[in-house]
């Protein structure tokens, strides 16, 4: 990593009166996992779109593995693969020819088909799926066919549009194991958006996009440290020491079944505390906030599908 595969400058798309993206900046480091997060409305789909060529911008840049979008719009088209939240495939048509179909539209014929098709039945697990109608597999074993589709050109960059949207833990986990397999073995970049923060928790960078405008972006890590407070949780504490206690903390204390959870700014506060009531505190644990907290703080809203949603 360490070169921007994707350089977004100032990006501006509007409807009418409505700014669907406001003047947005980012970078997309090349074989990254991106996290590109928003609440349904907030810019997010508009920016995918202008990137594949489905929607044009109204100002802006944007720059795709070395190629300006404005001159190279067929050539970053065959760099992209995308899944889409909504399958485009054929619900009647097996998944071998969903698959033939698809090829084709890329010039992908013959054993050059058969030679990708291997290598992506090896890495998706399509074998037993391949004679099978795509409209009669199973959520998990249809978002493994899309990702195929969005693998067939062979792209430098792959899209995934809330991938395990609707999944059970074990398929979500399971897309995800196929998506780590695809990153190690071809240095794919994966421009993600997602509902599950636990997923953005996994990204080396993440956007946070509010009304057509970037809210935050960073690390997990930095995002978390930024916007995100750090939390004392006392056990078997009464509501008399738990109101002294809460004197000290300014950021708030709140009663959470059997615990009364107090928000302090720093580990380095929480220490401080422990240190000075001992008296008060026999059973406690200190926990970072996550990248739920994070979304709330930073946008006031929750993502629908998210732990706080």
């Amino acid at each position: 990593m360490g070169d921007s595969i994707i350089a977004i400058d100032n990006l501006t798309k509007s409807y009418g009166e409505i700014k669907a993206v406001d003047g947005i900046s980012f970078r997309v480091e090349k074989g990254s996992l991106f996290a590109f997060l928003g609440i349904n409305g907030a810019g997010k789909s508009t920016t995918i779109n202008i990137i594949c060529s489905i929607t044009d911008k109204d100002g802006g840049r944007v720059v795709v593995d070395g190629l300006d979008l404005e001159k190279h719009r067929e050539e970053i088209k065959r760099k992209i693969g995308i899944v889409f939240q909504k399958s485009v495939l054929d619900e009647s048509l097996t998944v071998y020819d969903n698959l033939v179909s698809r090829a084709s539209l890329y010039g992908i014929y013959g054993d050059k088909f058969k030679e990708k098709l291997s290598e992506l039945s090896g890495m998706l697990d399509l074998q037993p799926l391949l004679k099978r109608p795509y409209g009669k597999l199973s959520g998990g074993q249809k978002r493994r066919v899309d990702i195929a589709r969005g693998l067939i050109n062979s792209p430098t960059i792959l899209i995934l549009d809330e991938p395990t949207t609707g999944l059970d833990p074990q398929t979500r986990q399971a897309v995800w194991k196929a998506i780590g397999n695809l990153r190690e073995k071809y240095n794919t970049t994966v421009f993600l958006t997602t509902h599950y923060m636990e997923e953005a928790n996994g990204a080396d960078k993440v956007v946070i996009i509010d009304s057509g405008r970037i809210a935050a972006q960073g690390t997990p890590n930095e995002l978390k440290n930024e916007y995100s407070g750090i939390y004392l949780k006392v056990y078997g504490i009464s509501s008399e020491d738990a109101e002294k206690l809460s004197q000290k903390c300014p950021d708030g204390m709140k009663f959470e079944r059997n615990c009364a959870v107090f928000r302090l700014k720093s580990t380095r506060e929480a220490a401080g505390i422990l240190s000075e009531n001992k008296e008060l505190i026999s059973d406690f644990e200190v926990i970072k906030g996550d990248m739920d907290d994070v979304f709330l703080n930073v946008t006031g809203k929750v993502l629908e599908g998210s732990a706080n949603g």
